[in-house]
């Protein structure tokens, strides 16, 4: 059907198809088993005191303001992080703020944390449940004179309602977030968050969003400071800001984060360097171009537990998971492998 739908959708601005297939997915419209996936067990992995069915996952900045995760994850996703969520309900920047690059299979995005609020979300969570594994991202709003506590709002609103919380810190699109980067100031986060952990006596995995654009030499201190405070696991990556030079289409050069495959070999290569500096310490989720079987067995073996996609769900539509859990089964079983977590890190 979307290979149908598909051109009517792309002729439309990409914000407008996106609004219209969130609207699509809050009428619950596919049945869960067209998605299931013959020998799926191979996929099932254990993390974050958690059973994931299998490791491929929604990435947050799709379903922005938790309207349709449950239907999402019916369409065969391990889970779905939803966000990112500010504390504040938040318009983000003008349109247009999201072009397409098809004939490059990517994104630019410029959307500046657009979301409904804490309140807001929360409500709706509580009210719809979770039929799956769900993770809230969350950030600071742009107009705030403390960031720091934004997040910590965050975290004291969503603990009790999500399976884990990402701390996004990584987005290009929102001034001064990325500065939470610099050893000091993130150690500074991560204490004030882990500081609510104890006060509220909770065990919720707190995971660290990575931009792509940092420096080598800042990975040590990453790392070493994700280990001392607690984080349960990194997502590498978020968008990037730069790598635009061998693009083709004519909107390159729109401000913004790229992503889709043009950041799959920059994600890939963060993989590996920050999986021999954590050294099994800390699980890696991986996010950058994965669009199929392949692209996700990469990320694996480059050290990725998990892994998560937005752009290869835009172009390839609601099968994507599905797909890509089936193209990554053959994978598995034309090297003999068993199950997913025994090729975590092999290439390393």
């Amino acid at each position: 059907m979307f290979s149908v739908l598909r051109p009517f959708l792309f002729n439309l601005d990409p914000e407008t198809a996106h609004d219209l297939a969130i609207k699509s997915l809050k009428l619950n419209p596919f049945p869960g088993k067209m998605f299931e996936v013959e020998d799926e067990q191979m996929l099932n992995i254990n993390l974050l005191g958690k059973n994931f069915p299998n490791p491929i996952g929604l990435a947050a900045g799709f379903d922005k303001s938790a309207e349709a995760y449950n239907s999402l994850l019916k369409l065969g996703f391990g889970f779905v992080e939803v966000g990112t969520v500010t504390p504040l309900k938040q318009l983000g920047n003008p349109k247009p703020r999201i072009f397409r690059l098809e004939d490059d299979r990517a994104l630019i995005n410029r959307l500046g944390f657009n979301n409904d609020g804490i309140d807001v979300i929360k409500s709706r969570i509580k009210s719809g449940g979770k039929h799956g594994i769900l993770g809230i991202n969350i950030g600071p709003n742009k107009e705030t004179e403390d960031q720091k506590n934004d997040f910590c709002l965050g975290f004291k609103n969503f603990f009790d309602v999500a399976d884990y919380i990402t701390v996004n810190i990584s987005s290009p699109n929102t001034e001064g977030l990325r500065d939470f980067h610099d050893q000091e100031k993130l150690k500074d986060l991560l204490l004030s968050l882990n500081k609510i952990k104890k006060e509220n006596k909770t065990k919720i995995p707190l995971l660290l969003k990575i931009s792509p654009d940092i420096k080598d030499n800042h990975i040590p201190e990453i790392t070493d400071t994700a280990i001392r405070n607690d984080v349960s696991a990194i997502i590498l990556t978020n968008t990037t800001n730069g790598n635009r030079s061998n693009l083709i289409s004519e909107t390159k050069k729109e401000e913004g984060g790229l992503s889709g495959e043009p950041l799959q070999k920059i994600s890939t290569n963060m993989i590996k360097k920050f999986y021999k500096q954590l050294n099994g310490k800390i699980p890696i989720i991986g996010v950058g171009g994965v669009d199929s079987g392949k692209s996700a067995y990469e990320k694996i073996i480059a050290g990725a537990s998990l892994l998560q996609l937005y752009t290869g769900f835009v172009y390839r539509g609601p099968s994507a998971a599905k797909d890509i859990k089936k193209e990554l089964i053959q994978i598995l079983k034309s090297e003999g492998i068993k199950n997913i977590k025994d090729v975590i890190g092999k290439e390393i």
